[in-house]
Order: structure tokens, then sequence, then C-alpha cells
């Protein structure tokens, strides 16, 4: 499979990624390394907690990671949390609403991982 395969393979946008991070052996590497990190994993275990400072940090950091990876549908996720949880905003989803939201980016992020790992195997 290739780098390009992948990204058809788990809904990202590869060109988002050379855009960012400009070649295919830098876009290998991190994608890689996202299933290693744990950011997303820090996400999905805040909204366990529903703890403010956590979620908004954590769902910064996966919007981050995600858009230089193209992998735009995380990180539209995440940045829908981030803002919910920014300092000053006002809160605009129930715990619930941001519970069901999370759990959408587990199975997105699942899918990912999934993908992945098929990658890593060929």
């Amino acid at each position: 499979m290739t780098i390009q395969e992948l990204y058809q393979s788990i809904d990202g946008d590869y060109e988002q990624a050379v855009r960012v991070l400009r070649m295919d052996k830098l876009i290998d590497k991190h994608i890689r390394k996202l299933t290693k990190n744990g950011v997303v994993e820090k996400l999905i275990d805040a909204g366990d907690s529903m703890d403010p400072t956590l979620l908004f940090e954590s769902a910064h950091a996966v919007k981050g990671v995600c858009g230089n990876l193209g992998l735009t549908k995380l990180a539209a996720a995440a940045s829908e949390i981030a803002e919910e949880f920014r300092p000053g905003n006002p809160r605009t989803l129930t715990d619930a609403q941001v519970s069901e939201r999370i759990r959408g980016i587990a199975e997105l992020y699942a899918k990912t991982a999934e993908g992945i790992g098929r990658y890593g195997e060929g």
C-alpha cells in the first residue's frame, strides 16, 4: 500500500499533508507515530472526566496533529471540542453532547488507526 492509498482508505487529505510536511518520507514518519503517541487517547480519556482544561488541551493537540497530517475529519471534530472548552468561550453543548462527539472521534480514530496498521504491515 502506498501512502496515497492509505490516505484514500482512511478518507484523509493527502494533499493537505503534502502542503504541511512537504514530502512522503515525513508524512510516513508522522502518520505511523499517530497510533503510538497517545494524543487521541488522551482526548478520549479526558471525555470521561469532563475536565474543561484537559478537554481543551487534548482536543487542541488532536486538532493540530491531525490537521498537519491531513486527517481533516478528525481535526474538525477535535476543533469543535477545543472551541467548546476554550477558556472564555461560553459552553454550547451539554456534557452528553460532548460525550457523543468524543465517541464519534473515537470511531473515526479507530478507522484511521486500522488503516495505518494495514499500511505499516506493507
